[in-house]
């Protein structure tokens, strides 16, 4: 069956670093589109990165700070985190969807969605 997986979230210093992976497996589609989200406490989910056959998007709080990349032919990625800041902390989502045409910057543009994984940057 369909699955989606991250992992790699935790506590971290302001200025630190953190590393997220995401395990998709079972999907029919041979290409993805994967995303990430975050959700903080009170706040709407917001897009942070995806990657797909057209390349990578960021969102431009976390440009230049973050990093996805896929990890060898699998559906798997890794989003680097570096520099991070305390308004980073929330519970980070990763997200599927068969790959399209569109920037796929919405959460109304994936169908298949991991149960998070919390990361908390100190001040």
């Amino acid at each position: 069956q369909v699955q989606v997986v991250e992992s790699g979230g935790g506590l971290v210093q302001a200025g630190g670093s953190l590393r997220l992976s995401c395990a998709a497996s079972g999907f029919t589609f041979k290409l993805l589109t994967m995303g990430w989200f975050r959700q903080a406490p009170g706040k709407e989910r917001e897009f942070v990165a995806r990657i797909n056959w057209n390349g990578e998007d960021y969102s431009d709080s976390v440009k230049g700070r973050f990093t996805i990349s896929r990890d060898g032919d699998q559906n798997t990625v890794t989003l680097q985190m570096n520099s991070l800041k305390p308004e980073d902390t929330a519970v980070y989502y990763c997200a599927v969807d068969r790959a399209g045409w569109g920037e796929a910057r919405g959460i109304w543009d994936y169908e298949w969605w991991g149960q998070g994984t919390q990361v908390t940057v100190s001040s």
